[in-house]
């Protein structure tokens, strides 16, 4: 999934780091600099030191940075500690199940960018599966309703919605969302 997202990444454009996202508020060069930071706090995470804030730290990054930060998490991955300090998230967790956050994140960022681009967005459908269970046991409630939540509040799917539509609704985003250029300009078919 990871290396899917390097691929939608590698089409941003200068142009297009002003465009909204479906990430409530976030412009896209803020959604690439969110997506770059978590790829190196997973990666410090999985080699024993996601308890240093800097790490942790956003900055400003574009296609190429984004690519490097992939690449480092995805080494990272092949040989975790058993446990990640996931300060964000105010707990250490098992390898799997962090793993399994990053997942999910990279499922609906990998949709994000797509959306804000306009370009399609294909996901292999045993990914979709695996994501859906772990969308499912994101807590919502008040926590989703604070500035800065990771994730909006959820949205009804409809019945015959797919495993990434669920995915998408879970974490409160319409899969019908579409931009219409640059932020403040974005359009729903909902």
């Amino acid at each position: 999934m990871v290396e899917a997202s390097v691929d939608i990444v590698s089409r941003v454009r200068t142009d297009d780091l002003s465009r909204a996202t479906p990430c409530s508020e976030w412009t896209l060069a803020d959604l690439l600099a969110h997506m770059t930071v978590q790829h190196h706090g997973f990666a410090a995470a999985a080699r024993g030191l996601g308890d240093d804030p800097a790490v942790w730290r956003s900055r400003p990054a574009g296609p190429a940075e984004y690519a490097k930060a992939a690449e480092d998490v995805l080494a990272a991955f092949t040989d975790p500690m058993p446990e990640f300090d996931l300060p964000e998230f105010g707990a250490r967790f098992p390898a799997a199940q962090a793993i399994g956050f990053h997942l999910v994140d990279y499922v609906v960022h990998g949709w994000d960018v797509a959306r804000s681009l306009g370009v399609g967005y294909r996901l292999d459908p045993d990914v979709a599966e695996v994501a859906l269970p772990i969308a499912l046991a994101v807590p919502g409630g008040e926590a989703r309703l604070v500035p800065g939540a990771a994730f909006g509040p959820a949205l009804a799917a409809k019945g015959d919605a797919d495993p990434l539509d669920r995915v998408l609704t879970l974490l409160g985003r319409s899969p019908q969302w579409r931009c219409a250029g640059e932020m403040g300009a974005l359009v729903t078919d909902s």
